[in-house]
C-alpha cells in the first residue's frame, strides 16, 4: 500500500512542478548544393541482349533475344507452352511500320493422360458415434426467506463493575 501512495505523490509532484521552456538557438537554414548533371543523348541507339531459361526442375524453358540499331528494333523470344508445344514470336519495330510480330508454334500436342485410380482395399463403412441423450437438471424452486420476529435489545444495559 505504502508503494502505491509514494508512487502517486511522486506523480503529484512531477505534474505540479513549472514547465521552463529553454529557448532554442536559431539556425541557419541548411540547403545542399543542386547537383547539375548533363543527360547524354544518345542519336544512334545500339544494343544487343540474349539469354536463355532451361530448368530440369520445374520444367521452364525460354528464350528471348533484342537487338536494337537507331529507331529499328528486331527481336525473339519462345517458350514451352502448357501442352507440350513451343511458342517461337519473331517481332519488329520501326517508326515507318509500327510493331509487327509473328507467332509460330513448334511440335505436336501432347495430351496429357491422367493415370486411372486403381481400388486396392474395400472402403470402410462410415463410423457414425453415438449420440450421447442430454437431460436438463431440474431446477428447484426459489422460495423467500422466511422474517422472524427477535424482541428490541435494551437500550440502558446494567453493568456490573466487581
Amino acid at each position: 500500500m505504502f508503494k502505491f501512495v509514494a508512487v502517486f505523490a511522486l506523480i503529484a509532484y512531477v505534474s505540479g512542478s513549472p514547465i521552463v521552456a529553454t529557448p532554442y538557438g536559431l539556425a541557419a537554414p541548411v540547403a545542399a548544393p543542386a547537383v547539375v548533371k548533363t543527360v547524354e543523348y544518345d542519336a544512334h541507339p545500339h544494343y544487343s541482349y540474349t539469354y536463355n531459361v532451361n530448368d530440369a526442375l520445374t520444367g521452364d524453358s525460354k528464350s528471348q533475344s533484342e537487338s536494337r540499331d537507331g529507331d529499328v528494333v528486331t527481336g525473339q523470344y519462345s517458350l514451352v507452352e502448357a501442352d507440350g508445344t513451343r511458342r517461337i514470336v519473331d517481332y519488329t519495330a520501326d517508326p515507318v511500320n509500327g510493331f509487327n510480330a509473328v507467332v509460330h508454334k513448334e511440335g505436336a500436342v501432347v495430351k496429357a493422360v491422367a493415370p486411372v485410380a486403381k481400388v486396392v482395399a474395400p472402403v470402410a463403412a462410415p463410423y457414425h458415434a453415438p449420440i450421447a441423450a442430454y437431460h436438463a437438471p431440474i431446477a428447484a424452486a426459489y422460495h423467500a426467506p422466511i422474517a422472524a420476529a427477535y424482541p428490541a435489545a435494551p437500550i440502558v444495559a446494567k453493568t456490573i463493575y466487581g
